[in-house]
């Protein structure tokens, strides 16, 4: 087990399956067919990200280094929640955008699903994450990957 400290932008606790992607984030680029066409499994979408294109997103640890793409990231992330397609934490290597966290923290005040996200996890969170293990998050900002 690799254990890393981060920074909580919101606070919960989770285990998940872990979905990694060591590209920018297209949020909206990746949720735009589950969000149009009802998939619930929300199968990224986005063919620029050949890491986690067509791999379903809903339930996820999903690990990132940042968001990249439209000013709408952030309402994207909210109506994932709203439609209980979101990820099961989002877990970025770097510092968040204020678009993702504000879509992440909307989704924690207006929606009834948790998403715990956090952020500064560091270029070596990217290098020991792999898709497929599983990862354990607290309240605190610790991750751990097994």
């Amino acid at each position: 087990m690799t254990i890393f400290k981060g920074r909580v932008v919101v606070a919960g606790t989770t285990s998940a399956e872990a979905l990694v992607s060591t590209a920018g984030f297209n949020t909206l680029a990746s949720y735009q067919k589950s969000l149009m066409f009802g998939d619930k499994k929300a199968k990224c979408s986005d063919q620029n990200n050949p890491e986690i294109f067509e791999k379903a997103m809903a339930g996820k640890a999903l690990c990132l280094p940042q968001t990249i793409g439209s000013t709408t990231g952030g309402m994207v992330l909210y109506c994932a929640a709203a439609l209980e397609r979101q990820p099961a934490c989002l877990l970025f290597s770097k510092p968040i955008d204020s678009l993702a966290a504000a879509g992440a923290i909307l989704a924690s005040i207006w929606t009834d699903e948790n998403m715990p996200t956090i952020d500064s996890l560091g270029d070596e969170f990217l290098e020991a994450v792999k898709t497929g293990d599983t990862i354990t998050v607290e309240e605190d900002g610790t991750v751990k990957v097994e």
